[in-house]
């Protein structure tokens, strides 16, 4: 499709296309995280207060919630549109639109202000911010893939993977800082908009350098050699021509949303439910854990390509079913290498680093975004609303139940990368069908 050799080296235009890619990956990671961070002080201003502190806490929780259900929709219908009218205006739709309902809803009274118009407007707004946040990851990921020689596809998405979890680390030191800096009163009186303010600032940031953003090379060449009057058919291509790959994609989307729900968003507050750690220590080893998380994304970037997917794969799933048996175990043991233990449960997780660029040439051109959109947010949609809720109530019974779950899933990567060890070489990226 474009002329430029898949050996080529990555240009000037290529590294700064990423480093765009990942900074507002981070950030729209944030601008997501927010509700996780002020849940409680979110529905205590937006929902009636004569109830009980439970009920508080599940309508907290089902604004969270909200956010993983709208994504599938915003993800299918606008995933479409990307692949129709391109990367490049669905990028920058989805940029405009979380920075607008983050500053909406910085700025919309409580309830003890306009009543049940609150909550509803609030709802509304996650709704909407939902539906960008699930055309934005996929969007990512292809923007980049679409960007890099083929050499540098695994890496390239790798980055950007990576960059998410840079966002979890900015919202776990900005909200300790938010947190240590005002009161509960002054949190729950007007604290909670700053962070909202501050995410849609952050948002609209990188559109300061978006006149050196170019189209995908992929698309303008997918365009320019169609007749002017082909109309692309994104659903009925995809589902008539992409039914194994849309199945192989929703497992592999599947491996990498539990991994991220369980490991950098759930564990903390499941370890709590059966063990007692220092809070200050194990705090800091979540953190550390990310970190490493980080680190282990790009490093099986680095030495993953489509000719070796399976094999990595399959060795870094079994890495990761030892290491989070060990990590359990080493807790019922007492916990004292709790640091260098969750650094390597990090390290290990970064598995997750190569499998959208798997995922990325499982769809043609002409149907990627789509294809992807609809693996990721149907499957993160599902693991976002049920595991949260399941694996709780089963670690209130057995312990290791977390480990169990994450071992389940690192066995679908095994039995995923002896697939893909297997299977002959992918199609070319610019197929289009």
């Amino acid at each position: 499709m474009p002329s430029r050799s898949q050996y080529a080296l990555m240009s000037s235009k290529d590294r700064n296309t990423v480093l765009f890619i990942c900074f507002s990956s981070a950030v729209a990671f944030f601008d997501f995280l927010i509700y996780l961070y002020l849940s409680d002080i979110v529905a205590a201003n937006f929902f009636p207060a004569n109830i009980n502190p439970a009920m508080t806490k599940m309508q907290g929780l089902g604004l969270f919630v909200i956010g993983y259900l709208a994504r599938p929709v915003g993800g299918i219908i606008f995933g479409r549109y990307g692949d129709i009218k391109g990367r490049k205006p669905m990028l920058l739709f989805s940029i405009l639109v979380t920075a607008a309902s983050l500053l909406a809803m910085a700025c919309l009274p409580t309830y003890a202000q306009w009543g049940l118009m609150a909550p509803v407007l609030f709802i509304v707004l996650r709704l909407i911010q939902g539906m960008a946040f699930g055309v934005y990851v996929p969007l990512a990921w292809v923007f980049v893939a679409e960007h890099v020689p083929r050499q540098y596809l695994s890496v390239g998405c790798s980055y950007v993977t990576a960059s998410f979890y840079v966002g979890v680390l900015f919202s776990n030191a900005f909200f300790l800082w938010l947190s240590n800096s005002m009161s509960t009163g002054q949190l729950a009186d007007y604290g909670w908009r700053i962070p909202f303010f501050i995410a849609a600032i952050l948002s609209l940031l990188p559109l300061l350098t978006w006149r050196w953003i170019e189209e995908s090379p992929f698309f303008i060449e997918m365009k320019n050699v169609k007749p002017s009057e082909y109309v692309i058919k994104p659903f009925t291509l995809l589902f008539k021509h992409c039914k194994h790959s849309l199945f192989i994609g929703m497992v592999l989307t599947l491996i990498v949303s539990s991994i991220t729900t369980v490991i950098v968003l759930l564990l903390p507050d499941l370890i709590e439910l059966q063990f007692n750690l220092n809070n200050d220590l194990f705090g800091f080893s979540h953190s550390l854990g990310v970190v490493f998380m980080i680190f282990g994304c790009v490093f099986y970037g680095i030495i993953s390509n489509h000719q070796n997917f399976g094999k990595i794969l399959t060795i870094g799933s079994i890495l990761l079913i030892a290491q989070m048996l060990s990590f359990f175990y080493h807790l019922q043991s007492g916990a004292d290498y709790i640091l260098i233990m969750y650094a390597l449960l990090g390290f290990c997780a970064g598995i997750v680093g190569m499998i959208p660029a798997i995922i990325v040439q499982l769809f043609p051109t002409n149907v990627r975004l789509t294809g992807m959109a609809f693996c990721y947010n149907v499957a993160y949609g599902i693991v976002g609303v049920l595991v949260p809720f399941g694996l709780g109530y089963a670690t209130l019974y057995v312990s290791f139940s977390p480990a169990l779950y994450i071992a389940f899933i690192g066995f679908i990567g095994i039995i995923m990368g002896i697939y893909f060890y297997n299977l002959p070489e992918f199609k070319k990226i610019d197929h289009v069908i």
